[in-house]
């Protein structure tokens, strides 16, 4: 009983977020341009802008064509390795919290999976400044599968500063905090991580070992 119902709240955790995420994707995939951007709830530093990537989370990017195609099928290995993670932390009574926050990480896995694998297939292409993409469009969508682009458009520019020139990578002009642009999948992997690594416990020392007499 104690298994089903970790399954429950796990299974549950990962379809809530992967619905969370595919439908924010697809609201902002056919009623933005790329590049169009509103604030939210009028916050300068809280927005929302269009922005697609072909590789990896917060807009990172991995090596053209044949890295897009690499990158997709390792996620694939990955979250089939994930899956099975999640079965022995169950199968093993891991407590629930770090139950909760490892399926956090499989669904934004999952949800950035499930953009590479379809969105090619079902949308057409979003140029910059260049029109609103159709979902089903009659002449097919815009890459084969596996090849599809991901979908960000989560942009919080909390402040701007100068940095001196001796300040290594950033050094020299603006920085910008917090620049990438992300999306809910992305959100559940780095907090499902923070999560996991605030509640995981060390399994404890097996006390059912006999003692040592003594004498």
């Amino acid at each position: 009983m104690k298994n089903r119902t970790a399954w429950l709240i796990a299974l549950g955790t990962m379809i809530a977020l992967l619905i969370i995420d595919q439908s924010s994707k697809i609201w902002v995939k056919t009623h933005m341009e790329m590049g169009e951007e509103f604030s939210i709830f009028g916050l300068e530093w809280a927005r929302i802008h269009f922005v697609e990537n072909e590789g990896m989370a917060f807009g990172m990017s991995f090596g053209g064509a044949t890295g897009k195609l690499l990158l997709s099928l390792f996620r694939i290995v990955a979250v089939t390795f994930l899956f099975f993670l999640l079965y022995r932390m169950i199968d093993g009574d891991e407590h629930l919290p770090s139950v909760v926050s490892f399926s956090m990480i499989l669904a934004g896995a999952s949800g950035n999976i499930l953009d590479s694998m379809f969105y090619g297939l079902i949308f057409s292409a979003s140029p910059y400044h260049g029109g609103v993409a159709e979902l089903f469009p009659d002449g097919g969508g815009y890459a084969p599968f596996l090849m599809g682009k991901v979908v960000d458009m989560f942009y919080f520019p909390l402040f701007t500063i100068d940095l001196p020139a001796w300040v290594p990578i950033w050094g020299g002009g603006p920085f910008e905090f917090f620049r990438p642009v992300f999306n809910v999948a992305d959100a559940s992997i780095f907090c499902g991580i923070c999560t996991f690594l605030l509640f995981y416990k060390k399994p404890k020392p097996d006390s059912g070992a006999s003692p040592v007499s003594e004498g």
